[in-house]
C-alpha cells in the first residue's frame, strides 16, 4: 500500500505540479486547496505526510500546523512547509508553529522528493520506538443476549468521558449491533478492513474505516446484513486489527459476543484484558467455570467478572461473593437491570452513560472503566 501525502497549496498550478511529481514517484496523492480544507482532510484521509503552503487567503500555512499539532489525531503527521517565503524568520516561524522540515520554492523536485523519503523514514522510525501501544480489552459473554454489546459500548463511552481514546470494535459480521446503536450509518467498516490483504491491515486503513460518533466515541463497525456473515477472514487479519487500533487508540475495546469461538481463542495473544460477563444463576456460572477453564489454559492476562442483573432481583439469585467463589475470580462490577433507560438510550443512539449519565447504571459503567483501566 502506498503512502499518502496531503498537498495543500490554494495555487492550482502549484498543486497540480507537486501532485504529479509524487504520483510519479509512486505516492498517493490528496490536495486541499485552503487552510479549512487541508484540516479537515487530514483528518478524513490520515496522510502519512503532509506538505504545506504558508501564504493562504482564509488561513496562513503556520495555523494550520498549530491546529493539526492540537489535535491529538492529527498531532503525529509529519509535515513539511513548502513555501516562497525565504525569510530565516519565516523558517523560524514554520518550525515554531511544529513544521518538521521547511523548503522554499522554487525547489529542483529531486531535492523536495529526497526530503519527503527522508522525513518519512524518520517519523516512521521515531513512531516505532517510541508511540505508545494501547490496551485491547475484550468482552465476552458467559451465554448469549447477556448484553455483551451494551457493556462494550458503554464501557468505550465511559473511557471517551474519563479523556480517554477509545475505540470500539465490532468484529460480528452479519451480526454487528454496537454501531447501530449509537445511531451510526456507516456499519461497513470492519468489512472493508478485511477485505484487505492482512500486509495492508495498519493504521493508516483503520483510521480510514472508523467512524465517530458524537460523543468523539470511534467505531470500527460491522453489519447486521447478514451477506457480511458469509466472509471468510483468518485470525491473522483479525490480529492485525487489534494491532493496528493499538497504535491509534487506548484502551480498544472489543466486542467479542458470547461463547469460546475458536476465533475468539486466536485472537487471546492480542488482547491484554478480558471482561466476562455472567448472571447470577446457577446455570450461566456453570457454563462461566467452563469457559473461564478453557481460557486460563490459554490466557495468562487479567480476567475480569461483570455480573449483568437483567431482571431485578430474585429470591435464589446467587450473591457477588458466591460468583467469586465458584469462579475464583474477583467480580470487577455489577450492572444493574436498567431496561427502560437501556431502550431510550438506544432510541436516541446513545450510549447510556450519555443519555441518563445521573443514573445508577450510567454510574456502575463510570465505576466499572475506573476499574478496568486502559
Amino acid at each position: 500500500m502506498s503512502e499518502k501525502i496531503l498537498v495543500v497549496d490554494d495555487d492550482v498550478e502549484s498543486l497540480k505540479l507537486i501532485s504529479l511529481m509524487l504520483k510519479r514517484q509512486g505516492y498517493d496523492v490528496a490536495i486541499a486547496n485552503s487552510g479549512v480544507q487541508a484540516l479537515s482532510k487530514a483528518l478524513a484521509e490520515m496522510p502519512n505526510l503532509i506538505i504545506l503552503d504558508i501564504m493562504m487567503m482564509d488561513m496562513d500555512g503556520y495555523e494550520v500546523c498549530r491546529r493539526l499539532r492540537a489535535n491529538p489525531e492529527t498531532r503525529p503527521i509529519p509535515i513539511i512547509m513548502f513555501t516562497a517565503k525565504t525569510l530565516i524568520d519565516d523558517k523560524v516561524a514554520g518550525f515554531e508553529a511544529g513544521a518538521d522540515d521547511y523548503l522554499t520554492k522554487p525547489t529542483h523536485p529531486a531535492e523536495l522528493a529526497s526530503r519527503i523519503k527522508a522525513v518519512l523514514a524518520r517519523n516512521q522510525t521515531s513512531s516505532q520506538s517510541v508511540r505508545p501501544q494501547g490496551v485491547a480489552v475484550g468482552v465476552l459473554g458467559a451465554k448469549g443476549g447477556i448484553g455483551t454489546t451494551t457493556v462494550a459500548v458503554n464501557l468505550a463511552a465511559a473511557h471517551q468521558q474519563n479523556k480517554g481514546r477509545p475505540i470500539l470494535v465490532d468484529f460480528r459480521l452479519g451480526a454487528g449491533h454496537a454501531g447501530l446503536s449509537l445511531g451510526l450509518t456507516k456499519l461497513d467498516g470492519m468489512a472493508n478492513v478485511l477485505s484487505k490483504p492482512v500486509n495492508e491491515i495498519k493504521a493508516p486503513l483503520l483510521m480510514q474505516n472508523l467512524v465517530a460518533h458524537g460523543s468523539g466515541l470511534r467505531v470500527l463497525a460491522a453489519s447486521p446484513d447478514p451477506r457480511e456473515a458469509q466472509m471468510r477472514f483468518t485470525p491473522d487479519a483479525a490480529n492485525a486489527i487489534i494491532r493496528g487500533l493499538k497504535a491509534i487508540g487506548n484502551p480498544i475495546v472489543v466486542d467479542l459476543g458470547a461463547g469460546y469461538s475458536e476465533l475468539t481463542a486466536r485472537m487471546l495473544p492480542s488482547l491484554d484484558k478480558l471482561v466476562i460477563l455472567v448472571e447470577p444463576v446457577a446455570m450461566v456460572i456453570a457454563a462461566a467455570e467452563h469457559l473461564i477453564e478453557a481460557i486460563k489454559s490459554d490466557f495468562n492476562k487479567p480476567i475480569h467478572i461483570v455480573v449483568i442483573h437483567r431482571t431485578p432481583l430474585a429470591r435464589g439469585m446467587i450473591t457477588w461473593t458466591d460468583v467469586e467463589a465458584r469462579l475464583g475470580q474477583s467480580v470487577a462490577g455489577m450492572i444493574s437491570a436498567a431496561p427502560e433507560i437501556a431502550y431510550q438510550a438506544t432510541e436516541a443512539g446513545n450510549p447510556i452513560v450519555l443519555q441518563q449519565p445521573g443514573a445508577v447504571i450510567a454510574n456502575q459503567f463510570m465505576k466499572l472503566a475506573q476499574t478496568i483501566p486502559g
